[in-house]
């Protein structure tokens, strides 16, 4: 008898815990399954949204790609940009669209929408070489528009040591815009020693030394 009764009170002693606890145990499981179910949700999502932005951006390489884009094409990269940087935004497709959108409004001569795209990756992006491929592009495009004072100062930072020997031939073009040619020759023969020590292809550097009366033996 005192075993049962011990079993009894161990029972009791369960129902009333269970009355207290009960509850909020159920609730602590279903918010657990509602987390591992929240989680999948998550990642099912990103999947989806990682997968869009890859459509999205194949859509306008192969729109980049094509020799001459008419009013409708450019009309559909257009839209494709905005959709990418507005629904993938801080996305390497977000940086890379507005690199490609910069470059088409080059080829249509629309300077100032090639400015506002390559700024936008300067300032939003979070990838450093991203970025200075953008200072460089747009620094070439400042040279072009006859600001080369603007390119040099693109030019002072935000520019990663990988790509160095192309900031110091865009410099190069810059200080021969304003009628510096020992600058520009410093500038260019830097540029041209910093790609033969890295191994990269300069092209077109040699030519402009040439022009200047360059010395090839003091490479």
């Amino acid at each position: 008898m005192a075993e049962l009764r011990s079993e009894e009170e161990q029972l009791d002693a369960i129902k009333q815990w269970w009355k207290q606890n009960g509850t909020s145990l159920i609730a602590g499981v279903a918010l657990a399954g509602a987390g591992v179910f929240g989680w999948n949700a998550w990642q099912d999502y990103q999947a989806n949204q990682a997968e869009a932005a890859s459509m999205r951006y194949q859509q306008l390489l192969s729109l980049s790609g094509q020799d001459a884009l008419d009013e409708s094409a450019r009309s559909r990269a257009n839209e494709l940009v905005a959709e990418i940087t507005d629904e993938h935004d801080g996305t390497l497709y977000a940086d890379l669209a507005l690199l490609i959108d910069a470059r088409l409004a080059v080829g249509q001569g629309d300077l100032a929408a090639a400015r506002d795209a390559l700024e936008a990756v300067i300032d939003t992006s979070s990838r450093d070489y991203l970025q200075g491929l953008a200072r460089l592009r747009l620094s070439r495009l400042q040279v072009a528009d006859n600001d080369a004072e603007a390119a040099l100062s693109t030019l002072e930072t935000g520019v990663p040591e990988t790509l160095a020997a192309q900031r110091a031939n865009v410099r190069g073009d810059a200080h021969f815009a304003q009628g510096d040619e020992d600058a520009a020759r410093q500038a260019w023969e830097e540029a041209l020693t910093l790609a033969q020590e890295r191994g990269q292809p300069l092209y077109g550097v040699e030519l402009k030394l040439d022009n200047l009366g360059h010395d090839e033996a003091t490479l």
